[in-house]
């Protein structure tokens, strides 16, 4: 062969492919994506044909992808909208429009071990996803969706920075257990962020969700009703949240930036006596000795222990794939200060997120890990009462070394030096103590679904997980502090008082769970059916360490000693689960579900307990009828009963004969120590589950392609074996209360949610949505055998007398109702002190008169929320209301009487300007019951507004920019006369302001 032969057959053709393969390179793809009116659509998937590159648009819609040159069409995928496939045009360059489904109802819905779409859903269940999360400073997650769910309220516990919420679904179903959600985090059951006495079940920290960034989360499941919920058996009565977090998307890597930045101020003082009215008020009611001890000062106490705060919030995450693993990581900074003195909140946190599919995609694997450290100060929240009582003509600083420096009321009488029982310096209070802690969390799990090659109907799950939580702290007051000195006395007798205090503390948890189900899904055509079975098994345990310290001074005497280095409680559910999901012809869906747990809690005898449930659901749309009516896009009945359990809350070995320490009221003196005595506690071998059953009808509307859309459900929650305290005979028990099943309760309420869309143009889109609940709550059953004189057990604790409580749980009325003696008023309408109506008409006012009056949760709760966007603008405000809920106004009962002002005891306070009203003197103990104080304390509030800017490719290409601004609490319109309408438990007493925030707020995708 000659050498042109050769070139021409061989090395030619070599040539032209080695060439293809070098200019054969990728190649950019972008453009936009719109509706059928023009708007840009953010969260658009944009895949490459045949290949795992994808992208999601941005805000604007905008895309920007790499593909191969190989590739000749994208497909355009998001919910709510048909999936399109598109070619790719020579320009590399295309706009694209997606036309609307009514298929949001094909959205894929997170339920208990598994997911279903939303048309499917036989239980009352609510997702929120990340476009409809609150907007502002947020801190703990369950703020993200405050005022946006029916039957759902949360009620932030306070202002104090991470104080989280108290979170209640249709009105709680106990007494003395928990009333919290049980709230799932990817797979992870996590344990109540609350002990039975209110106080953080993760020692150091302000309120466990709030070392969870919610940044991190990418939407909310509320599963409300027992149809729903009943796949979790025991942990399931007070409803269920499932919080799904963040994943990485397959493509190139996508970073986003967020920072917040924030202003926190009062919003409003507590109403006390103006230094001058004060003045005027001790001339006129004191003796020349007690107004001779007033001050030449004018202090505002409140203005000295409160102050602007600054806050500063910042987030980095990158999400993409690394060949085919998708992936997500990202870091959180929370630095926030409070509007109290002194209090402060630092959270740093990362997470992981790893989501591969092996063997063809039959095995996927979930791999999510969380992780935060929060360091806290706590400001003395006692600063607050303080600042309220103390007395206004005096100075912050007294000019001598004593006592810090600050102004206290002295006795040189007093071994101390201090005058008993007068209030402390406010700023003294929180500048002189120390009380700080570090608490690390981490919560993660590997979820393994595989899909058998054999029979890929049948799927295996396997769930690893754990939350484990250290938490350490210390709280050192000097003792040159007027408040160390109330606390300990020389076991010696001398006389002297050892100074100062440092305690320390320091606790693990760790919860492990490890679950596996099998889930079979299957068309079967020949009959229309459609079958979706769960069947699975879950071990649970929780495990706490509380490590003993001795009890110290500031100089380091030791005051006790602890007998043990730690204590380590214990418990475990074991459980065992199915569920089937039916449907025939799409139209008529039943699901069936049952769960048997057994419990550590209960003795043998008691420990294991049955929670079934079943639904059915009618698809009115899909009938013909209204298939082919395009007013109608989906109607569909629901009905629904299971019964649920409820085991948290009630102590572990509560069943059981066992010894503890005493506390240190009940130790012994041995030398110059104090040591704490081993007792026996009361218990009750007969402990067994709390159960609820649920009842629920309901109905799922929308209209215009779901421009309109909404539920109504109507509910009946029934608990029995309710876990109520009881009275032992003497002798037949080591406590003369104990905790029992004796009790009954009911909820009955109506739900009602519609969100619309009412202009959607080219320029415009406006969205309004709307919720209301009105829940009724009832206590049927207390004692064992029924008895009409048994007036209920007392509850709700208040200041101002010893032993004081103004709530009771009775049966035939709401949970915590007041118990008040009924207040006799003058012509002029002002209430006459110590006159009462004598109700049982036997000449005498005592206990026997005393009446239940209104209840602290509200009737009714609503929340109303509207967003607008005009081209790159937008606005959002967010309203809630509470109706029907009244408060027990105890700073008016404590503060606001001649005794609290001027004392007997020889110093003065200040008080409430409603002593001005009254008149009264505060003599007895009587008036603190008054129904006079218990208020009206419905409100409307504006959560927040918002405002903002999306400036697009303002860096460079393929980037986006918006800036926001935001106001939270903007104003409340109530008529309740104290600081803040929305105080948990129904009582207010020194409860901590919320404040109001302004926030800017800056995010940057590149």
């Amino acid at each position: 062969m000659s050498c042109r032969k050769l070139f021409q057959s061989i090395v030619l053709p070599a040539m032209l492919l080695f060439s293809q393969l070098i200019f054969a390179q990728d190649r950019v793809v972008s453009g936009k994506v719109t509706d059928s009116t023009g708007n840009g659509l953010a969260g658009v998937t944009v895949t490459a044909r045949g290949t795992r590159e994808s992208t999601q648009t941005n805000t604007e819609g905008a895309f920007r992808l790499t593909v191969p040159s190989s590739v000749d069409a994208l497909i355009f995928s998001s919910i709510g909208f048909s999936t399109l496939q598109v070619p790719i045009p020579a320009s590399n360059s295309m706009n694209v429009s997606l036309i609307g489904s009514a298929s949001s109802l094909n959205e894929v819905v997170v339920i208990g071990y598994g997911t279903a779409r939303k048309k499917d859903l036989t239980g009352s269940v609510t997702a929120i996803t990340a476009k409809d999360f609150n907007k502002g400073s947020v801190t703990t997650p369950e703020q993200l969706i405050a005022g946006k769910v029916a039957g759902v309220e949360i009620t932030s516990n306070g202002g104090a920075p991470g104080s989280g919420s108290t979170i209640l679904i249709r009105g709680g179903a106990s007494l003395n257990a928990s009333n919290q959600p049980l709230i799932v985090i990817d797979g992870v059951p996590i344990a109540p962020d609350r002990n039975p006495d209110g106080s953080p079940s993760i020692a150091g920290s302000p309120d466990p969700l709030s070392l969870i960034n919610p940044n991190d989360i990418e939407s909310f499941n509320i599963l409300k009703d027992a149809s729903a919920t009943a796949i979790y058996g025991s942990r399931a009565s007070n409803g269920v949240i499932i919080i799904t977090t963040k994943k990485g998307k397959s493509g190139k890597p996508r970073f986003t930036f967020t920072t917040q930045n924030s202003i926190s101020t009062l919003p409003k003082e507590a109403d006390v006596l103006s230094p001058g009215e004060f003045r005027a008020y001790v001339n006129s009611h004191g003796t020349p000795a007690q107004i001779a001890i007033m001050g030449n000062a004018n202090t505002d106490w409140q203005k000295e222990i409160y102050h602007n705060a600054f806050s500063t919030d910042n987030n980095l995450s990158v999400s993409g794939s690394y060949k085919k693993l998708p992936y997500r990581i990202s870091a959180g900074y929370l630095n926030q200060d409070g509007i109290l003195k002194t209090g402060k909140l630092e959270r740093k946190s990362a997470s992981v997120s790893l989501s591969p599919k092996l063997f063809d995609d039959h095995l996927k694997i979930d791999l999510n890990l969380k992780g935060s450290i929060s360091n806290s100060r706590f400001a003395n929240e006692g600063a607050i009462g303080e600042a309220v009582r103390f007395d206004p003509t005096q100075p912050v600083f007294s000019g001598s070394k004593r006592f810090g420096g600050y102004f206290e009321w002295l006795d040189p009488n007093s071994t101390t030096g201090l005058k008993a029982l007068a209030p402390r310096n406010p700023l003294g209070e929180l500048e002189q103590r120390q009380d700080k802690s570090e608490v690390k969390r981490s919560i993660g799990n590997i979820q393994f679904d595989y899909k058998l090659h054999f029979l890929p109907d049948l799927h295996v799950n396997l769930n690893l997980g754990y939350d484990i939580s250290d938490g350490r702290g210390t709280i050192v007051v000097p003792d040159s502090a007027a408040s160390s000195y109330d606390r300990f006395q020389n076991p010696a007798g001398s006389g002297h008082f050892f100074g100062g205090v440092n305690n320390q503390y320091h606790q693990k948890n760790s919860n492990t769970i490890i679950e596996s189900y099998l889930n079979y899904v299957k068309d079967i055509k020949v009959i229309k059916s459609h079958v979706d079975a769960t069947a699975g098994y879950s071990y649970q345990d929780y495990s706490t360490t509380n490590y003993n310290f001795p009890d110290l001074t500031s100089n380091g005497t030791v005051v006790s000693s602890p007998s043990f280095p730690f204590d380590k409680p214990e418990n475990r559910i074991i459980s065992f689960f199915g569920r089937l999901n039916y449907s025939f012809q799409n139209k008529y869906l039943l699901t069936g579900t049952i769960r048997r747990d057994g419990s550590s809690r209960f003795s043998k005898e008691n420990r294991w307990g049955w929670f079934p449930s079943g639904a059915f659901a009618w698809r009115m749309k899909d009938e013909d009828f209204l298939k082919n009516s395009n007013t109608v896009s989906d109607l569909k009945l629901r009905l629904g009963y299971g019964i649920t359990g409820q085991q948290d809350g009630i102590g572990n070995y509560t069943y059981l004969p066992i010894y503890s320490l005493a506390n240190q009221q009940a130790e012994y003196q041995f030398g110059n120590t104090f040591d704490s005595l081993y007792r026996p506690n009361g218990y009750n071998p007969n402990l067994k589950w709390e159960q609820t059953a649920t009842y629920n009808a309901g109905l799922d509307f929308g209209f215009i392609n779901n421009r309109i859309s909404g539920s109504i459900d109507v509910y009946l929650k029934k608990t029995t074996d309710l876990l109520s305290v009881i009275d032992q005979p003497a002798g037949t028990n080591f406590s003369n209360k104990v905790l029992a099943n004796i009790g009954n309760m009911e909820n009955r309420g109506i739900e009602f949610t519609i969100n619309t869309q009412p202009v959607r143009n080219k320029t415009i889109t406006w969205d309004f949505g709307f919720n209301i609940t009105y829940n009724v709550n009832k206590i049927t059953k207390l004692t064992i055998v029924n008895d009409p004189t048994f007036p209920g057990n007392l509850v709700g604790g208040i200041a101002g007398g010893v032993g004081s409580t103004i709530q009771i749980h009775t049966v035939g009325y709401p949970k915590s109702s007041f118990y008040v003696y009924q207040q006799i008023y003058s012509k002029d309408g002002k209430p006459i002190e110590g006159l009462f109506e004598d109700r049982n008409r036997d000449g005498l006012i005592n206990n026997n008169d005393l009446y239940k009056y209104k209840a602290p949760d509200p009737k009714a709760f609503l929340g109303a929320y509207t967003n607008v966007s005009w081209r790159k603008w937008s606005a959002a405000v967010s309203v809630r209301a509470d109706i029907g809920n009244y408060m027990y106004n105890n700073r008016f009962a404590n503060t606001g009487v001649q005794r609290n002002i001027i004392d007997p005891l020889g110093f003065l306070a200040n008080g409430s300007r409603n002593v001005l009203e009254t008149n009264f003197t505060g003599n007895g103990d009587q008036y603190l019951l008054s129904d006079y104080y218990i208020e009206n304390a419905s409100f409307l509030r504006m959560d927040y507004i918002n405002i903002g800017y999306n400036a697009g490719d303002l860096v460079s290409r393929n980037t986006n920019l918006r800036i926001g601004a935001n106001v939270q609490n903007v104003f409340t319109v109530t008529k309740y006369k104290g600081v803040d309408p929305e105080v948990p438990g129904g009582i207010d007493n020194n409860f901590y302001p919320r404040p109001r925030i302004y926030s800017i707020s800056l995010n940057l995708d590149f």
